[in-house]
């Protein structure tokens, strides 16, 4: 599995962005309003897998009083990691979008709200990119002697 690339994530942010703002204009109206709850799950989130990477990276790099980690649940977390990335990304367009559509609206009061709910969700969705790009980093295998050599050596050539 490769790293994930922050273009990717980037690409995905705008296209949501863009597809829910073309959208909104036309349907706002007949939209429920937006349920705060998101934020605070999203956070939850974001914290879960930020306690995740740093309890991995110490089993990873085998720092005394942790047990090894299993090559498998590694490579889980790692896909974890990037699966919350892309998602997080998508929802993190998604209410940019909202955003950007309610930005001209904020004399009424629904709209104000969905603003400032919208915009707190793009926020907690960011941190919840940052926890998983921190996980995806704790669950690389760290470069060990071998490795060092094997990279000069084959520079040099």
């Amino acid at each position: 599995m490769k790293p994930t690339r922050l273009s990717v994530l980037a690409v995905a942010l705008i296209v949501a962005a863009v597809l829910t703002w073309s959208v909104v204009r036309f349907l706002y109206g007949s939209l429920p309003l937006l349920p705060w709850t998101m934020v605070p799950s999203l956070l939850l989130l974001a914290l879960g897998e930020l306690y995740t990477a740093l309890v991995t990276r110490a089993r990873i790099r085998r720092r005394p009083g942790t047990k090894p980690i299993e090559p498998l649940v590694a490579a889980r977390l790692a896909a974890l990691a990037k699966a919350s990335a892309h998602g997080a990304a998508v929802l993190a367009g998604v209410f940019g979008g909202m955003v950007i559509y309610l930005a001209s609206s904020l004399d009424k009061p629904t709209p104000r709200r969905d603003f400032f709910v919208s915009g707190g969700t793009v926020l907690a969705a960011a941190a919840l990119i940052v926890g998983a790009l921190i996980l995806e980093h704790a669950c690389r295998v760290p470069k060990g002697p071998e490795d060092e050599d094997e990279h000069h050596s084959a520079s040099r050539i």
